[in-house]
């Protein structure tokens, strides 16, 4: 977020772990390595530690392993593929005994290699608390691919329970000290998808071209958790930093953390142990794949035999709705069941093909465990939420509720307002050391009342809009922005000398966060433009389409201020608006709004100001830039625009950096959760560096893929990725109506921040890219992502489920549908003419509109539509057609 925090990525960032200046040789590289081929990879390993070191695909020379900065990595602590972590107790104690292989090294014991074995070792040298456990490690040719594999075998005379096995996982997403071409180069990113026997890890190029990794079970070695690594941290890498995240592993056996430092948490599965009688041995392992690409990884996943699960529209699924699941497997499932019991009901719709339908009273994370005739187990893990019209409709109540701020005395010109809520606390961040947070402004503090604004676009509430605009007249208008239209970095500040305020003494205000007023009153970052350039579009959308609802100005005056505010914020004294903006999708929308009304002079000025950008970037290797050394919120902007002035290789540049970040798996939590792992640093309540689910970038990211997937109906990979994420800012309402930040995936938190955060511009990003998709799957045929659909006889009819019911959009036809006011219920299409024909209505317990303005959009090759009934008038660049008060008008689209 921060430009003030890159200067922070080795010594701030590593004094949050165990910071060392310098570290020696404990690998042995001096030693050499081993060279490893087989018909799809080159491999090293180490010679003395016998543990990986590069590994590239065979005729390539991108490594997904850090082998550059080996000799930074070579110290004990430091993990590597290859290294084995685990912990264990005998006969009847209570007590667990850990082991580690990377703690204190020692050179192991080599082997003769048997049959398939590439190379063999004893590990008992480098593990110092192995007991009456002897464990040997190989490296295989499994077909081609490279395997790896440890025995444990009991030497002693009593029972042995093994409560936990990781096999540590390191892949070469080290951004330290590197240029932004070479990150994008040299670098990759890995997720997890913790589904037990189906479980794999899939490794993506940074620059989301060439060939893609996956880590799959080889034999019985289920996924069951997936834990944080801790590492020293060195200035050469800079372990758990804003430019390396840090490293994970794979967990085979997990009962023994969950038991301990886990012990408050519901974990992913169910978490196992393995005893070992005497003299028995085990055997776990891993596989390692080439994927041609990263839309290939699912298959290449299933050409192992291992079950592959693909869900619609996903798997966060609202109330009321039935999703699909389609399994691709070897062996037949047969058994279902769901954690919490009942929590989800499941029907077989045809072969391979189930419906999921959650409980009507249950709301939260739910487990789908599927048992397979041949013994696999896969774990699906879904989340349910309210229907999208009470989720939105509870988070509007409750952030304008419990987080309205009326102190009239406060210092800072706070009031009235919408503030950073602590849920945990039940109580407003008035302070926090990170003094944007309290200061309504950057997306730490503004995450409660962006989020209210953009709901307003789609689901206008009177008396919620009543309090948002207090809020700006009093607040945004003339404090958070100021009448020259610049935008101050935060209106909270630190600086007793300046205000007459208790500052709580509890807290550390030592920080360079906590700025004095002079910083906090600056107006040179351009992202927080976008903030409250989106809070004036939102309510001109309300004042267009529901004048009644707002009071205090027109939507002319609504319009005007978020256009002012774009162009305040490209002047030259504002820095970051030459790179992409969070959100600013926006920009788009208000450039549409601004020709729609036929502001043509506005208009030009918007487009010229943003086609500078675009020409730049088209130039650019690595056109993401951003605050921090690297990050993915660029992106969007980039591609926005890219896309509205035609850079076309820029565009699909940016397609694929999104990808190369953004995973699908059966996990409601990574489908579609692109890279976040800094965040809760500068918005959340624990502060720690840690991959954050949907954070704001998933709801951001998805309008890149979900835009591009529209331009190409046919790369339906687009959609699965795209929807993931913009359902995502969905799974972040509670049940009370709170909007949290991010989800924290270490396995010891597992649970929502208690801030609010900076939720809101994930949040925009749902609103501006949600709605309901109609898509022809290649594999599972005609399936709908926010709908539920049915057909018969030529006919397509889906009914709306989806958060945004003003949008649709229809792939096989390639047809884009937006209304202005009220809803689309339910639309249908013919596929032998393309009649589309459309059910508009009301919104459900909200204000009533007299008409709602209908346009429509069609691809490069389809054919135009017409409104053909009822009869309609011209507005704004589309079709105006009168609402009833009740009940629904029906609408038919025919092509010109």
């Amino acid at each position: 977020m921060f430009h003030y925090g890159r200067a922070l990525f080795v010594c701030g960032f590593a004094s949050l772990l165990c910071s060392v200046v310098c570290q020696g040789d404990d690998l042995g590289l001096n030693n050499g390595y081993i060279t490893i081929e087989t018909a799809n990879f080159n491999a090293k390993i180490v010679r003395d530690a016998q543990v990986l070191a590069s590994l590239t695909p065979a005729g390539n020379t991108f490594d997904f392993l850090p082998f550059d900065l080996i000799s930074a990595r070579a110290g004990n602590g430091q993990y590597h593929w290859g290294d084995i972590t685990f912990r264990y107790r005998e006969g009847d104690s209570s007590a667990w005994i850990d082991g580690d292989s990377a703690a204190t090294r020692e050179p192991v014991t080599t082997l003769e290699t048997g049959t398939g074995a590439l190379a063999a070792s004893n590990l008992t040298p480098t593990l110092s608390n192995t007991g009456p456990l002897n464990i040997t490690r190989e490296w295989l040719d499994v077909s081609g691919d490279l395997g790896l594999r440890f025995t444990i075998e009991n030497t002693g005379n009593s029972p042995v329970e093994i409560g936990s096995l990781g096999f540590p996982a390191e892949f070469n997403s080290i951004f330290t000290n590197r240029t932004a071409v070479d990150t994008q180069r040299l670098c990759s990113l890995s997720d997890p998808y913790i589904g037990m026997h189906a479980g794999n890890i899939r490794v993506t190029p940074l620059q989301g071209t060439g060939s893609a990794l996956v880590v799959t079970p080889l034999g019985d070695t289920p996924l069951e958790a997936y834990r944080n690594l801790v590492e020293p941290s060195y200035p050469a890498t800079a372990y758990g930093s804003q430019t390396f995240e840090g490293f994970y592993e794979w967990q085979v056996l997990s009962r023994a953390w969950a038991e301990n430092e886990w012990k408050s948490v519901q974990p992913w599965n169910t978490p196992s142990s393995r005893t070992l009688k005497p003299g028995e041995t085990l055997q776990f392992g891993l596989r390692f794949s080439v994927a041609k690409g990263i839309r290939d990884i699912d298959a290449t996943v299933r050409s192992m035999g291992i079950p592959v699960a693909f869900g619609v529209p996903g798997f966060i699924i609202p109330r009321g709705a039935t999703a699909q699941l389609f399994l691709q497997a070897e062996s037949s499932a047969i058994s279902f069941s769901s954690e919490p019991v009942e929590s989800l009901a499941f029907s077989q719709l045809y072969e391979n093909s189930y419906g999921i339908t959650p409980s009507p009273t249950f709301w939260g994370r739910s487990r789908l465990t599927v048992e397979y005739e041949d013994g696999r187990i896969q774990t699906i893990h879904y989340y349910v939420t309210k229907t999208a019209t009470e989720s939105l409709g509870d988070m509007g109540k409750f952030l304008t509720t419990e987080p309205w701020f009326t102190n009239t005395s406060d210092p800072f010109g706070r009031a009235h307002s919408i503030m950073t809520y602590d849920y945990e606390a039940r109580a407003i961040v008035t302070q926090d050391p990170r003094v944007w947070i309290a200061g309504l402004s950057n997306e730490g503090g503004v995450g409660a009342y962006l989020a209210v604004m953009a709901k307003q676009a789609i689901q206008p509430d009177p008396a919620e809009i009543s309090k948002l605009e207090t809020f700006i007249d009093e607040v945004l208008w003339g404090t958070i922005q100021m009448k020259d239209f610049g935008v101050r970095r935060s209106i909270f500040y630190y600086q007793p000398s300046a205000v007459n305020y208790t500052y709580d003494s509890s807290i550390d205000w030592s920080s360079w966060t906590s700025w004095d007023k002079n910083d906090s009153y600056a107006v040179d970052r351009a992202y927080d433009y976008v903030h409250v350039t989106a809070s004036y579009w939102s309510l001109y959308r309300v004042a267009r389409a529901y004048p009644e609802i707002v009071n205090n100005h027109d939507w002319k005056w609504y319009l005007n201020q978020a256009y002012s505010t774009i162009i305040r914020a490209m002047q030259p004294d504002v820095g970051y608006n030459r790179v992409g903006l969070m959100g600013e999708t926006v920009f788009g929308e208000i450039l549409a709004d601004l020709t729609r009304e036929g502001l043509t002079s506005q208009a030009t000025n918007l487009t010229e100001a943003m086609r500078s950008r675009a020409a730049q970037w088209d130039t650019e290797a690595v056109p993401y830039g951003s605050e921090q050394a690297w990050d993915s919120t660029g992106e969007e902007g980039v591609y926005y625009w890219s896309k509205y002035f035609g850079y076309n290789k820029t565009m699909i540049k940016t397609v694929n950096s999104v990808l190369g970040y953004t995973p699908t798996v059966a996990h409601w939590g990574w489908n579609g959760n692109a890279r976040r792992y800094w965040d809760n640093l500068w918005a959340g309540k624990l502060r720690r560096i840690e991959r954050q689910i949907h954070h704001y970038g998933s709801g951001l990211n998805a309008l890149v893929l979900l835009s591009a997937f529209r331009s190409n109906p046919s790369d339906t990979y687009l959609l699965q990725v795209g929807y993931g994420g913009t359902s995502g800012p969905l799974s972040n309402i509670n049940d009370a109506g709170f909007a949290s930040a991010s989800f924290h995936s270490f396995p010891d938190t597992l649970k929502w921040d208690g801030y609010s955060g900076d939720y809101g511009p994930g949040f925009l990003g749902l609103i501006l890219g949600s709605g309901t998709y109609v898509v022809s799957h290649p594999t599972f045929g005609l399936l709908a992502y926010g709908g539920m659909l049915s057909s018969g006889e030529g006919k397509v009819d889906v009914q709306i489920t989806g958060p945004v019911s003003r949008r649709i959009f229809i792939g096989p036809l390639g047809v884009t549908i937006n209304i202005d006011a009220g809803s689309i219920r339910s639309f249908s299409y013919t596929n032998d003419t393309g009649a589309i024909a459309l059910a508009l209505t009301q919104l459900p317990d909200g204000p009533k509109a007299a008409a709602a303005v209908l346009w429509i959009e069609t691809n490069a090759g389809s054919a135009a539509y017409r409104v053909s009934s009822p009869n309609a008038s011209s507005e704004r660049l589309g079709w105006r057609i009168p609402l009833t008060a009740d009940g629904d008008v029906f609408v038919e689209l025919t092509r010109t």
